[in-house]
């Protein structure tokens, strides 16, 4: 078996795993998150950790893969995940109108994201965006569909991107 699904996944105080045949879902303070799990990966608890176990060799590296999956679902409803967007360029700024975050990016028309459930979107100021939710996967989805309507350009680095991304300057045309 690997090395990662050998470790078992602590859970905290509050977090609650419950494995049925065919799905694991984990409560927690922060929300709840299913996944489906193959029939022949067993998941036992003992003594606050989670450990999962598979006997058919094909399955053993599906193991780790499910059990990085879990200790992040855990990790989501016990503390929850965030990712920081920035706005760079003159003009460029973010809002917040209840679900909907309007965007103005130096297009004619401004861009309006609806924030998927489970997402919350924050802007603490107008070129910072703060995507935060439960699930791992579902966040970082949602911070690239932001970056994306106007990613960062390589000569002055307008456009969004996140906050810990250093973005690669090229030099300009010589005349």
């Amino acid at each position: 078996m690997s090395r990662i699904a050998k470790k078992p996944v602590a859970l905290p105080k509050g977090v609650e795993l419950n494995a049925q045949a065919e799905s694991i879902s984990v409560k927690g303070p922060k929300g709840t998150l299913s996944i489906a799990k193959p029939a022949d990966i067993q998941v036992s608890i003992e003594d606050g950790n989670a450990l999962l176990s598979a006997n058919d060799p094909a399955r053993i590296a599906l193991t780790g893969t499910l059990r990085a999956i879990v200790a992040n679902m855990v990790h989501g409803v016990a503390h929850g995940f965030e990712r920081k967007l920035e706005l760079v360029g003159v003009g460029y700024r973010a809002a917040v109108q209840g679900k909907d975050l309007t965007l103005s990016l130096g297009y004619s028309h401004p861009v309006v994201f609806k924030a998927p459930e489970g997402i919350t979107i924050t802007a603490p100021t107008q070129t910072e965006v703060i995507v935060a939710g439960a699930d791992k996967q579902l966040v970082g989805e949602v911070a690239a569909k932001i970056r994306g309507f106007r990613p960062p350009e390589p000569y002055k680095g307008k456009g969004v991107k996140y906050s810990d991304e250093t973005i690669i300057r090229k030099e300009a045309k010589k005349a």
